[in-house]
């Protein structure tokens, strides 16, 4: 898992230059927390790390390039921005 968490890392520094590896870790493993838990609240049955990785990867080509722009209002995501 750590691999996996290494290259999505990489691939969001990638797409975003202007966040830090400290906030772009932070996305990557709330992004991936987040896909996790949303799937067992859903009750699905889990699919395993791959499955979590790829769709969080999707999210970070396609989200990535703009989550330095994020603001939360949430207090949960405060640490995030």
């Amino acid at each position: 898992m750590e691999n996996q968490k290494n290259y999505l890392l990489e691939t969001l520094l990638a797409v975003n230059s202007q966040l830090t590896n400290e906030k772009a870790r932070e996305w990557v493993e709330f992004l991936w927390e987040d896909f996790e838990s949303t799937q067992a609240r859903a009750g699905r049955s889990y699919k395993g790390e791959e499955v979590t990785g790829q769709i969080v990867e999707k999210w970070i080509r396609q989200y990535g390039p703009h989550l330095h722009r994020y603001e939360a209002t949430n207090e949960k995501f405060f640490g995030i921005n």
